[in-house]
């Protein structure tokens, strides 16, 4: 474990406002937020950490200059017990007396006493788990993108940024709105899984929005300008003379929110009679004589 103060860079004889200052100024340029997949810049942001838990703390900063702890703020093994027994009067000669029949074990890192503090270390730093949560959102919400509240089982509540064109099953993870840490780690991550409601009319398929648009028996003989909803808002749309049920129109850019711009939405054309029996028009086809002959069913004879 390296020394706190090298750790920081701080003298050890700096007042706490300089320890402060180094640790803030570490931790901001290596934070694992600002370092994604860096694991060098992580494990020396979990290094600053331990020094400045240690150093800010003015009675864990006294014992670790007096020798009492080591770095990782664990208290030091009794080292010297084959002295302290010699000092106890075994008497004059007792080859335990003279340090040098065992200086390269009182120096050395006892085994023992190194895994239970790296274990107590761990314990202390290890993060809060991760709980996850499930969000039912409207398909407009997940076009356009959207701020949503999630009431959390305990009562509480988070309120979820729904980033423009999420998909059905897509995980947001939100950092630090998980359960606490059980000592001085961080707290765990809250994953919410999307789902996402059907829409009336919209069907998405990939970044394009589909959509089946009625029209009148005059606007698809004669043409027209009709209103088209789209998912942010309606739109006038042209349907050329001649339509039919099935005519496919594209507006571009309507659809699904994408890396780049947008997708489309593609109408699908349904021409409709009326609802409602029209003698008017029933006059007129009963003596209206096309000039050819239009079997629409000529290609289902067998």
């Amino acid at each position: 474990m390296k020394d706190p103060y090298e750790v920081l860079g701080v003298a050890r004889t700096a007042p706490p406002d300089d320890i402060r200052k180094a640790y803030r100024r570490l931790a901001k340029k290596l934070h694992p937020d600002l370092n994604p997949g860096d694991k060098q810049a992580e494990a020396r942001f979990k290094e600053v950490t331990t020094a400045n838990d240690l150093l800010s703390d003015p009675e864990k900063r006294q014992k670790f200059d007096s020798g009492e702890i080591d770095a990782a703020g664990a208290e030091r093994p009794r080292q010297q017990y084959y002295k302290d027994f010699a000092s106890g009067g075994v008497g004059a000669g007792n080859p335990y007396e003279n340090s040098s029949g065992f200086a390269d074990f009182a120096d050395g890192e006892d085994l023992f006493a190194e895994l239970f503090r790296r274990q107590a270390g761990q314990a202390r730093r290890t993060r809060g788990a991760d709980l996850r949560y499930h969000l039912a959102i409207s398909f407009l919400d997940a076009v356009n993108g959207a701020t949503q509240r999630l009431t959390l089982p305990n009562g509480g509540s988070l309120d979820v940024t729904i980033p423009a064109g999420i998909q059905e099953g897509q995980t947001l993870r939100l950092r630090g709105k998980g359960a606490p840490p059980r000592g001085e780690g961080e707290p765990g991550d809250a994953l919410v899984e999307i789902a996402i409601k059907p829409h009336r009319f919209f069907v998405r398929q990939d970044d394009d929005i589909h959509i089946e648009l009625p029209i009148t028996i005059s606007e698809a003989v004669l043409g027209a300008r009709v209103k088209a909803p789209t998912p942010s808002g309606a739109v006038m749309l042209t349907v050329p003379k001649g339509s039919n049920t099935g005519t496919l129109l594209r507006l571009k850019g309507k659809g699904v929110a994408r890396r780049g711009g947008h997708g489309d939405e593609l109408v699908k054309l349904k021409v409709m009679l009326p609802t409602e029996p029209n003698a008017e028009l029933e006059a007129f086809l009963s003596t209206w004589a096309p000039v050819t002959s239009d079997d629409p069913r000529k290609d289902m004879v067998s």
